[in-house]
């Protein structure tokens, strides 16, 4: 039933709290920027010559969200709620970045449907990543760094927001030509309507915007592959790309290996130096003949990928999804993934969000967060379960980490229990990138002070008030079952559709509204 994910009425939290304290190429907010400050490095051409930040604590370890008190049992350490927030010794926390939102597209496709998605398909960072933000963006080529915080009901846990940003493609012919490779699934279960016809349309509607110095190579798959287009120019030639987008019909089962490799030898082929060069796979991700494994697939391909560059972004598409196996693809192939389940989601990936989708900001980016021993007694990082990357590899620029394009932002949420009656430095984030041109490494930091938390979620931003919505219903599909929660204070499904549908009208943003949406129908569907 639904009340049994009550753990705290988040709205009347809220309320209570606030009296008592007072997301390819030519596209169809900000805070108060008082956390963004902080250390910065120079460019550097060796990343170990870079100074550290001024951590409290830089021991290094595992790369899995730490910490913990020894200092005395009054922390909650003995409630099930907790148990899990410290795993290691440490105060580190470091992880590639990632601004994939598939898992939250398929889960509204999944509610939308009257099921509830799987729980190994909810991946919170996803949820998270999925809405606008209010940072602040560079002047230049790199990342903002903003960090704040908020208490919750909680007594002494806070969550602590992480927000990096790039500039938006402003000029769309400032921007590199591009050299793009579609490679499309044509599998029978393509058929199914909302698939292969979306991905035509979208194609279509894609080739009218781009530039006449780009290229387009199409590639098909189903039981074999075959390249339909070699890489052509847009320059004279859009009708015949638009003949062969029309062609595609679905058909046989899906061979997914045959599909990647013969788009990445295509890709190779068409190599445009001075490009961005990019393959797009368009696929349900239900593969079922020939390599299946994603780390087969990626290990056939892997010389075309690191020689020569070529990154990839996934679009998922139909009410069965593989999700994992898309998903394991894109973290692995230097790339990200989206879901598409109707025609606006597909106007917004291939038009709206075409630079950001396409273009490159920044290479392998990881972000290290440092809590401050002397302040900070738990912490979880909300999400990211499969990006983690050692504490000591954070300035390891062979050590992979994720491809960022222009106007994205990524959010990485914590959970952190604070020591009771202390106060001063709590955590410093820094963000580490490699040119995607020159591979010459930059840093970016920004740090928080426990006197910078708000007093409560209600009188924080909207913009951070919808990330922890998002997070806590991320964390609501995720738990199934289990009453334990990973979040501290997990309200239930009824209080975050509330929550949601305030923010809507606040914002007047269509995906807090959709997000408000989604929640109900995960209501009605446990119910």
């Amino acid at each position: 039933m639904l009340e049994r994910y009550r753990v705290r009425r988040l709205r009347a939290a809220l309320l209570a709290l606030t009296a008592a304290g007072g997301l390819l190429l030519t596209g169809c907010s900000a805070g108060d920027g008082s956390n963004s400050g902080g250390y910065k490095a120079d460019d550097a051409s060796n990343g170990n010559a870079l100074p550290a930040p001024d951590y409290h604590n830089s021991s290094g370890g595992t790369g899995e969200q730490k910490g913990t008190d020894d200092s005395d049992d009054s922390d909650g350490s003995d409630d099930p709620d907790s148990r899990e927030f410290a795993p290691a010794p440490d105060y580190l926390s470091t992880f590639a970045l990632d601004v994939d939102t598939a898992s939250y597209g398929y889960a509204r496709r999944t509610l939308a449907e009257g099921r509830l998605p799987d729980p190994s398909t909810v991946r919170p960072e996803e949820f998270v990543n999925s809405f606008r933000q209010d940072y602040d963006r560079p002047d230049g080529n790199g990342f903002t760094v903003t960090v704040d915080g908020a208490r919750t009901d909680r007594e002494d846990w806070s969550l602590v927001r992480v927000g990096l940003a790039t500039r938006p493609a402003e000029d769309p012919g400032e921007r590199p030509s591009a050299a793009l490779t579609f490679v499309i699934d044509i599998s029978g279960s393509m058929a199914e309507p909302g698939r292969l016809d979306l991905a035509k349309d979208s194609l279509g509607v894609m080739a009218n915007r781009l530039r006449d110095d780009d290229s387009v190579a199409i590639v098909t798959f189903s039981d074999e592959a075959e390249t339909v287009l070699p890489m052509t120019r847009l320059d004279g030639n859009r009708d015949e790309i638009h003949d062969a987008i029309d062609s595609l019909e679905p058909t046989d089962s899906t061979n997914l290996g045959a599909g990647m490799e013969t788009g990445y030898e295509t890709a190779v082929e068409g190599l445009r130096e001075g490009a961005t060069n990019r393959v797009v796979l368009i696929s349900d991700a239900l593969a079922n003949t020939g390599d299946t494994d994603a780390d087969t697939i990626l290990e056939r391909i892997a010389s075309e990928r690191r020689e020569h560059g070529i990154t990839l972004f996934g679009v998922g598409v139909g009410s069965d999804y593989g999700d994992a196996l898309m998903e394991r693809l894109a973290d692995k192939g230097d790339g990200h993934t989206v879901y598409v389940s109707d025609e606006a989601d597909a106007r917004k990936v291939f038009c709206d969000d075409l630079p950001r989708n396409i273009d490159l900001t920044a290479r392998d980016a990881k972000a290290q967060i440092a809590f401050d021993e002397a302040t900070v007694s738990d912490f979880r990082l909300i999400g990211y379960d499969n990006r983690q990357v050692a504490d000591e590899d954070f300035r390891d620029d062979s050590v992979d980490g994720g491809e960022i394009g222009p106007g994205h932002t990524v959010t990485a949420l914590y959970a952190v229990h604070t020591r009771p009656g202390t106060s001063g430095h709590l955590a410093t984030a820094s963000v580490r990138w490699l040119d995607p041109k020159t591979r010459a490494p930059h840093e970016e930091s920004g740090r928080l002070e426990t006197g910078s938390l708000h007093d409560s979620l209600g009188v924080a931003s909207p913009r951070f008030q919808v990330t922890a919505t998002a997070a806590y219903f991320a964390d609501v599909l995720r738990d199934g079952d289990d009453t334990r929660s990973s979040l501290p204070g997990t309200p239930s499904l009824r209080e975050l559709e509330e929550t949601a549908e305030e923010l809507a009208k606040e914002t007047e943003d269509r995906a807090v509204r959709q997000l408000a949406e989604a929640i109900g129908q995960a209501g009605w569907a446990m119910d």
